[in-house]
């Protein structure tokens, strides 16, 4: 007996419930996680989303703050050079002995050898020279947010003689940057980051402006 169009039981699964909409023929339903469209007339946020200052969500180093780092790495380097030029500077027209030369030379060893260690193979592994651990400043990739490796930091610190071409310009191109960036920063694919700012804000800003080294 075929069933009838009469009263159902409101016992019934589905009783009083309407059919799910279905979506237009031929269109498909976008994969699960493809964020909502912006609203008309909106723009679409910059550089993923992050505001100028920021990367990811969290604030980027300052120029101020960078130089600071760069002059701290600079100057524990030239601390054996300085002594070799002051110890052992000969008189005007007097040669300097072969023992004299070869403690020059050691010192200028040595300092290469710190140059090497904290710019290329300690930063490069952790993010952080001697200087940036002083002002808790970080180099990291801007693909995965990991340190760049040693290779890759003796790359960049090459990629450094191009900020200086144009008049320094390369090296002053941070300060007006959205990411802060100077011309090696922008090969390498580099950004430096102000790990003692608050997340979400950048560096600089009146709540976190407070100390350079923070």
């Amino acid at each position: 007996m075929s069933q009838g169009y009469g009263p159902q039981d409101p016992n019934q699964p589905g009783y009083g419930q309407q059919p799910p909409a279905q979506p237009p023929y031929g269109s498909q339903p976008p994969p699960y996680g493809t964020p909502a469209p912006a609203s008309y007339g909106q723009p679409a946020p910059a550089y993923g989303g992050d505001q100028p200052g920021l990367y990811m969500g969290r604030p980027l180093a300052n120029w101020p703050q960078r130089v600071g780092a760069y002059l701290i790495d600079g100057l524990i380097a030239g601390i054996p050079a300085f002594l070799a030029a002051i110890l052992f500077n000969p008189d005007a027209g007097e040669p300097m002995s072969g023992a004299s030369a070869i403690v020059v030379f050691l010192l200028y060893l040595v300092s290469l050898g710190i140059t090497v260690y904290n710019r290329w193979i300690l930063q490069g592994r952790t993010g952080q020279s001697w200087g940036k651990q002083v002002l808790n400043l970080r180099l990291v990739r801007m693909s995965d947010g990991q340190p760049i490796g040693g290779g890759m930091a003796f790359v960049r610190d090459l990629a450094h003689f191009l900020d200086a071409l144009p008049c320094y310009i390369g090296y002053l191109w941070p300060i007006w940057d959205a990411r802060r960036q100077t011309f090696a920063d922008k090969i390498m694919s580099t950004v430096v980051l102000a790990e003692g700012a608050a997340p979400g804000r950048p560096s600089g800003s009146p709540s976190n402006y407070g100390g350079l080294g923070a």
